[in-house]
């Protein structure tokens, strides 16, 4: 879908992006990350020609993105970003017709895709259409600016750090939804972040640019279990605070036996929906605890969680 063939970008005598090479594929999240200043959203917006590159070829469908006209490039690419970059002038649906509008679109065609749109982000068309951003919290406006980047039903999305401004619980909550959206779509989503935890939950490969150039690139499994370097390694950190944010009880405990006979057992009860993070406090108490599961009640003790995390660590746990 996109590739990057010995892409440079340079300004003056210093070398931002060098000598770039990775395809990324048809319908993947691919996750750019970093530290600060590393090149990452240079090469983001190289993707879109929002920046020119300096020497090296970008292919988007194996066509060069300079052979592009400019416009028709980026009607379809969908671009989000960190400020979310809504008119504030504008309500809701008219935020969201722009680019249909000026790809010609009927106005019958685009008041269904954006009540199609709306209700695929959880926001009740009726509700929302003629309100304003300013009438929206972060969480909504960020959505909305999820919707029109796929307005227009682009093939390619290209995701600038557009949740890294939000509250963590509302952050969580966006990642969930993208990759609920995504499961959907099947989009190509190119997506910037500098946080390790969200690159490992949406990626589904990870390029990670160390002062413009390529120091790992590969699955959230492949970072996990084989970094490539230490400085891999330092920028993977504790990864066990990862897996206790993302790791849900009922995918863990299918080793773990379920009780024959409860009825007298005195613990707490919890669902398995829920995340180990939400119960490693009470069972660091030395507090066993019950996971439902289906019809099922399965005892949890806390050397079964070191066990799951040990497992994550080596992509055994399903």
């Amino acid at each position: 879908m996109i590739r990057f063939q010995n892409v440079t970008k340079k300004y003056g005598e210093k070398t931002v992006v060098n000598d770039l090479n990775f395809e990324i594929e048809q319908g993947e999240i691919f996750v750019l990350i970093g530290p600060s200043g590393c090149g990452k959203t240079t090469t983001l917006k190289m993707i879109n020609r929002l920046i020119p590159l300096t020497t090296g070829t970008i292919f988007f469908k194996d066509k060069m993105i300079s052979e592009y006209p400019e416009f028709e490039m980026r009607w379809d690419i969908g671009y989000v970003l960190q400020q979310i970059g809504l008119f504030p002038h504008m309500t809701i649906e008219e935020n969201i017709e722009q680019v249909p509008l000026m790809k010609g679109w009927d106005k019958d065609k685009i008041d269904a895709r954006i009540d199609e749109l709306l209700e695929m982000a959880g926001l009740d068309s009726k509700t929302y259409r003629k309100r304003f951003p300013s009438e929206l919290s972060g969480g909504q406006q960020q959505r909305v600016g999820v919707v029109r980047a796929l307005a227009a039903d682009p093939p390619v999305i290209l995701m600038d750090e557009p949740f890294s401004a939000l509250d963590p619980i509302t952050r969580v909550r966006l990642q969930d939804d993208l990759i609920e959206l995504q499961s959907r779509i099947k989009k190509t989503i190119v997506f910037v972040t500098h946080d390790i935890n969200e690159a490992l939950k949406l990626g589904d490969r990870i390029c990670l640019l160390n002062a413009g150039e390529i120091e790992q690139l590969g699955t959230p499994d492949e970072f996990i279990n084989n970094p490539a370097s230490d400085f891999v390694r330092d920028f993977l950190g504790d990864i066990d605070t990862f897996l206790l944010n993302q790791v849900k009880l009922k995918d863990v405990i299918k080793d773990v036996p379920p009780l024959e006979y409860h009825d007298n057992v005195d613990y707490p009860v919890v669902s398995g929906d829920s995340y180990l993070s939400e119960v490693y406090e009470e069972l660091a108490n030395a507090s066993p605890i019950l996971v439902k599961s289906g019809m099922e009640l399965r005892l949890l003790k806390r050397k079964d969680v070191f066990r799951i995390l040990a497992d994550s660590k080596r992509g055994d746990a399903s």
